[in-house]
């Protein structure tokens, strides 16, 4: 059926019993954050939604592993705000028409 449809089976190591996890994880974590929240109207829709999820994925989302970093940004730089300030000025940037929404310090 997989090969029918032009996509290939990639074997997972064998005694590596973490690998499958992190994928589910993967997984997990996209079907709650987009595909639960967009109704996908057809492939070339569904491909566009997921590039954009696995940019804000990859380049925005804090993941607490790695020390709220994401992926493939360096580590944030600590709060240099004052105690007595209490106003921030953030910026948001809405991706997939608000589905995904980051949000940023203004320069």
């Amino acid at each position: 059926m997989l090969a029918d449809a032009d996509i290939q089976a990639i074997k997972t190591g064998i005694r590596i019993p973490r690998m499958n996890s992190i994928m589910e994880r993967w997984i997990q974590t996209c079907r709650r954050e987009l595909l639960d929240r967009t109704l996908i109207w057809n492939q070339h829709h569904l491909l566009h939604a997921l590039r954009e999820f696995e940019t804000s994925y990859d380049e925005h989302r804090p993941h607490r592993t790695l020390g709220q970093a994401a992926p493939l940004r360096s580590l944030p730089d600590p709060s240099t705000v004052p105690a007595g300030n209490t106003r921030l000025d953030i910026r948001q940037h809405d991706r997939l028409s608000g589905v995904l929404r980051e949000y940023q310090h203004a320069a």
